[in-house]
């Protein structure tokens, strides 16, 4: 095993994880139904306790995302959660909001109240799917920051990455081309939620609601997806030769596209299989939209940040200083720990088919509202 091949390997395993964190989130999408006034209490009931059983595995996927990159890709992980680290406290916080709000909203301790913590949900729904897109889009519009591994001797100030200004992650917000993305997900994970809602709950009413929901943001998702699309294609990019120079080169994303068709393919089945689900969904009887919908979005985000690394590209690009731009090859962990690291992660799928056995276990029973009535454990 070559250095390189251990650093191509832990970026596509850090693609996977970030594919089935965006997969996950549909617990955060399906919780935007707590504000449809169509539904009784009930029913809302229904869909938390359908969403409860799940967001354990999102926030597990979450830790394990970004533990991965500080394992791997130390110098991201000190570069943007250490410098841009309002959007991770943010995102951290709407996730412990979201915790609390499952143990406590139906408590007798409960003083503020069961739908002051539905607010909670629902602003992590729309919350953390956003700071989560807009965080990837900086991989392709650049952040403010400097990195300088010689500091690393200074006794007095051993700070390898510098941030660049005082909004530490905030300053994303003004960059639309990340801003697309991160709205694309929101609605992405919604229809995701509405999809997965229909699967898991057995109530006719609550079918009937999230087939409209999906007709309802399936036109927001296009617009938003399609324009970040049609930008990243045809935006410069941050390309990396074999001495570590990074320079500007106009269409290189499209250039990645293309010189990796393998990725292109994935990416297109990937745009594909989403479609096939959302249509089964919205305009079909079918209730399984969510399998096709959920592996086509993680083979489009495994796409994403295929072409976002590898063929020679900065995939975490410095705006203000070049030379500062992060690419697997410059800022992975050493040849040792990504090869004593590879053997352990040997003992992942053994992991995944606990999670697949677990998952079947839970989902054995849908949703009903005798079971809401019956069981003990109940959000």
């Amino acid at each position: 095993m070559t250095y390189t091949f251990l650093q191509n390997y832990w970026w596509f395993l850090i693609a996977l994880l970030g594919g089935l964190l965006v997969f996950l989130m549909f617990v955060q999408g399906a919780n935007l139904q707590l504000g449809n006034r169509k539904l009784s209490d009930l029913q809302k009931r229904m869909i938390l306790n359908s969403t409860g059983r799940k967001w354990e595995l999102t926030f597990t996927t979450l830790v394990t995302f970004g533990g991965a990159f500080f394992a791997s890709f130390p110098l991201f992980y000190s570069t943007s959660f250490g410098g841009a680290y309002w959007v991770w406290v943010l995102l951290l916080i709407t996730f412990v909001f979201q915790a609390v709000a499952y143990e406590f909203q139906n408590k007798k301790e409960n003083l503020i109240g069961s739908k002051a913590f539905r607010v909670f949900l629902m602003v992590n729904g729309v919350l953390a799917p956003f700071l989560v897109g807009t965080a990837v889009g900086t991989f392709f519009t650049g952040s403010d920051f400097t990195v300088n591994k010689v500091a690393i001797t200074d006794a007095s100030a051993p700070v390898i990455s510098t941030w660049g200004n005082g909004w530490h992650g905030l300053e994303a917000l003004g960059q639309y081309h990340a801003v697309l993305l991160g709205c694309a997900l929101i609605f992405l994970t919604a229809i995701l939620g509405c999809l997965y809602i229909l699967n898991n709950v057995e109530d006719k009413q609550i079918h009937s609601e999230v087939r409209r929901s999906i007709k309802i943001s399936l036109v927001p998702f296009l617009a938003f997806f399609l324009t970040w699309l049609m930008i990243l294609l045809v935006r410069q990019g941050y390309a990396v030769d074999d001495a570590g120079a990074v320079t500007l080169e106009p269409y290189k994303y499209l250039h990645n596209f293309l010189q990796m068709p393998v990725v292109l393919v994935l990416f297109l089945i990937g745009v594909v299989l989403v479609l096939w689900g959302i249509f089964q969904g919205a305009f079909s009887k079918s209730r399984c939209g969510i399998w096709p919908a959920g592996i086509g979005t993680v083979l489009v985000v495994i796409a994403v940040f295929f072409v976002a690394g590898y063929n020679g590209t900065a995939y975490y690009p410095s705006c203000t200083d070049l030379p500062s731009s992060l690419s697997i090859r410059n800022s992975s962990s050493s040849r040792f720990t990504l090869q004593v690291m590879f053997w352990v992660s040997l003992l992942i799928p053994f992991v995944v088919a606990y999670i697949a056995y677990a998952w079947h276990q839970m989902d054995r029973k849908k949703i009903t509202p005798e079971e809401i009535a019956e069981t003990d454990h109940k959000y």
